[in-house]
């Protein structure tokens, strides 16, 4: 770690190796904080964030009261980010949005129409309190719909290439902040959406069959077949295959990472020429478009085959680093003037996703119990992430039971698809209000 004095500062200087061995280590303290904190994890706070804003509170602490500098490099974090979305675009399969229908394109459309909208509220705010309308994207879809992944991005983006002051720190904390939020609004809203409209659930209508069969005991036996039919369509087929067989060999993660880097380097010169250009794009754009391609050649051809699941382990790994050293960096002290400006947006993206999935998903996917499951999801990866999403559903179905729909339609829509469009969104957004 290399040390010297800047301003009369002591500057500590982080390099790649270390940074990113810094990033490892606070992920793992963040997941230690969350097991002992059983809140954050009922919000669905992640454990980079938990774990990488202790380290950023401290240096700005420590740079407030001229003692201490951190400086990280930056390198593997890019690495990092963009293998990250490179691995979203990897598992972008178009068979799995067919098997999906018209509901999963619908809510895809919605979804993308959301983030649209959450930048359109966001530019006016940065204009009336005189500042970059770029602020306004990093206050609208990149940390709400994006989540932390996206805030990460384009805030280094932002800062990097557009000059943003403080960027990447208030979309980390945006993000955060909706995450929190996410997890608070959609279940209520749910809640409230079941009882306001009378609406007929799993257990309700169990219910009724119950009290119906003591009066005619053929009924009984009918509704009770029924219900075991219900419960074992709702359970995971039976796996006979050891857990040695269900875990992924070295050799066949190497193999899909292979197919992740070269989704990278194609992507990557990709966007060198699109830049000689004139077309400016986020680094990891032209590797997440690459990555859907070569995926979905592999699906119509049989030639090769990308696995689902050693591409996600591999997503797991570089996003967790990636946003931890990040947040690690962030420089928090540039919060303190955009404080204001940040929490009357969020107070904004909050009373819009509501509204949004009140009128648009709840009314447009039929006023019953699946579209009131789904209303609640789309508050949580809405404002947060899909995880989020998932405890806001959960918090619902646990009590008036299963909605397959829902479970169905938002992890494939919040798990890539969105993320696709919405990228393509701030691209375009960001290119007219640079």
């Amino acid at each position: 770690m290399e040390t010297i004095f800047v301003n009369g500062i002591l500057q500590l200087k982080f390099d790649i190796l270390q940074a990113a061995a810094l990033g490892a280590i606070m992920y793992y303290c963040g997941i230690w904080i969350r097991s002992k904190i059983p809140l954050l994890s009922r919000l669905s706070i992640p454990a980079p964030a938990v774990g990488g804003l202790p380290v950023a509170a401290l240096a700005a602490i420590l740079q407030a009261n001229g003692i201490v500098q951190f400086v990280f490099d930056s390198t593997l974090q890019q690495v990092f980010m963009i293998c990250f979305f490179c691995t979203v675009g990897m598992n972008a399969s178009y068979k799995l949005v067919l098997k999906g229908g018209l509901m999963v394109l619908a809510f895809w459309g919605v979804s993308t129409l959301t983030s649209a909208i959450q930048n359109i509220a966001g530019v006016p705010i940065a204009l009336g309190f005189g500042l970059n309308p770029l602020m306004g994207l990093i206050g609208g879809s990149i940390p709400m719909i994006g989540g932390l992944g996206t805030a990460g991005a384009f805030g280094a983006l932002f800062e990097d290439e557009f000059g943003v002051q403080g960027a990447l720190s208030a979309a980390i904390a945006c993000a955060t902040f909706g995450m929190v939020a996410g997890s608070l609004v959609g279940g209520p809203l749910g809640e409230w959406l079941i009882k306001f409209y009378k609406l007929k659930t799993p257990n309700s209508i169990k219910e009724a069959t119950r009290l119906s069969s003591t009066i005619e005991p053929e009924i009984e036996t009918n509704a009770l077949l029924e219900e075991v039919g219900s419960i074992a369509k709702q359970m995971p087929p039976q796996d006979n295959t050891t857990d040695e067989e269900d875990k992924v060999s070295g050799p066949h993660l190497m193999k899909n990472l292979a197919w992740v880097l070269a989704a990278t380097g194609i992507g990557s010169a990709l966007t060198v020429y699109l830049k000689r250009a004139g077309i400016t794009l986020p680094p990891y754009l032209g590797a997440m478009f690459t990555a859907i391609i070569i995926r979905n050649i592999g699906d119509k051809t049989g030639k090769y085959i990308i696995d689902s699941k050693a591409v996600g382990m591999i997503g797991d790994i570089t996003l967790a680093l990636f946003i931890t050293m990040a947040i690690n960096a962030l420089q928090l002290w540039q919060l303190v003037n955009l404080a204001i400006p940040l929490l009357m947006m969020m107070i904004v993206q909050v009373v819009l996703i509501l509204l949004i999935a009140y009128f648009l998903i709840f009314r447009l996917f039929g006023k019953n119990y699946d579209s009131a499951v789904m209303a609640s999801g789309i508050c949580g990866f809405g404002l947060g992430a899909t995880p989020n999403a998932l405890v806001c559903m959960q918090a619902i179905t646990s009590k008036y039971g299963h909605s397959e729909k829902a479970f169905f339609v938002i992890p494939i829509v919040g798990s890539f698809l969105v993320d696709i469009s919405n990228a393509s969104v701030i691209a375009i957004m960001s290119g007219l209000f640079r």
